[in-house]
């Protein structure tokens, strides 16, 4: 009878210490939420939630152990990615973590509260989100995609591959891409030295994607440059479809599209802004304030080639070049 009650007592401590370990572990559980601008099932957001946790467990942060994070995809919707930022603010997460610009320009929108860190996001002070680079002073700072000096690299890399080329089109959504003008003057600046014609294509659904690109491959000569925007990475397959189609060359921001059959990438490791973006929320869950913590640029640039297409283009990549890639996609 006595080892039975002493039995008895036991569980019944074991199971107390169980329920306040359980308690104390989620008081001390941190809450954040993540915001993309793809669709869950999309090979780059897979690629970035992977980084992130990575760049989280450096630091200590164990998912469903001290910190939990939830994720919300929009597909590049402007529409969703609202509802998903009100959600959110609505839920009062510890902190938010938002990638794109149209994604930090919703949250913004929707708190000037809950801290807020951006990734892969172009022109932060002229977008109006933060006061200066080195001083954000509010509740959001983060990592930018690209340097803007960086954007005539396009211009020069086409010409590189493809020194046929005599046009070049940019194209692009106004919507998602509200730092367009900026990438014109960069692009403007270059194509003189490289005797090139520029043109601006604006693009909201994919009948217009098509009938731009089959546009630009009528006239002779032409090449194209995919911004780096939701919308026109959330439609990439559209995009490299009809570039191959019209055996058009075309560079993109994005080292996914050239993963997936296009010529060219050039442009910033999404993976590696993503992962230090990490640090950042560690940093504010610790206690430091975005207002203070500067904005921080790219490290890692990255050139990658795709020679099965090169070659269905009838396109032969000067050695120089391979030389320079970062990869080289057989």
């Amino acid at each position: 009878m006595r080892r039975r009650k002493f039995i008895a007592l036991s569980v019944g401590a074991a199971a107390s210490w169980s329920l306040a370990s359980c308690a104390q572990q989620a008081a001390g559980m941190r809450r954040v939420a993540f915001l993309h601008p793809y669709l869950e099932n999309d090979n780059e957001v897979m690629t970035r939630v992977i980084a992130f946790r990575e760049g989280l467990e450096a630091l200590g942060w164990i998912e469903n152990r001290n910190i939990r994070v939830e994720h919300r995809y929009s597909g590049g919707d402007l529409v969703r990615i609202r509802a998903h930022a009100t959600e959110l603010v609505h839920s009062a997460p510890d902190l938010i973590v938002g990638s794109g610009t149209p994604i930090t320009a919703a949250l913004k929108e929707a708190t000037s509260t809950i801290p807020i860190v951006f990734n892969l996001v172009n022109d932060p002070v002229g977008q109006g989100f933060v006061a200066s680079l080195s001083r954000p002073g509010g509740n959001i700072t983060g990592f930018t995609f690209i340097d803007f000096l960086m954007i005539g690299k396009w211009m020069e890399m086409i010409k590189e591959i493809a020194p046929g080329v005599r046009r070049v089109a940019l194209i692009f959504n106004p919507d998602t891409t509200p730092f367009y003008p900026a990438f014109l003057r960069e692009l403007e600046a270059a194509r003189t030295s490289l005797a090139l014609e520029l043109s601006a294509t604006p693009v909201h659904d994919e009948a217009e994607v098509e009938a731009a690109i089959t546009a630009l491959a009528h006239e002779p000569d032409g090449g194209l440059i995919a911004a780096p925007d939701a919308f026109i990475n959330n439609h990439r397959r559209a995009v490299i479809t009809l570039t191959e189609r019209y055996r058009l060359p075309a560079i993109y921001g994005f080292r996914q599209f050239v993963a997936e059959g296009a010529l060219i990438s050039y442009g910033p490791n999404t993976a590696d802004i993503v992962r230090r973006s990490a640090g950042y929320v560690d940093r504010v869950l610790k206690g430091e304030g975005p207002a203070d913590l500067p904005v921080q640029a790219p490290t890692k640039y990255e050139l990658v080639i795709n020679l099965k297409t090169a070659k269905a283009l009838g396109i032969a990549p000067a050695p120089v070049l391979l030389a320079r890639a970062d990869g080289v996609i057989q």
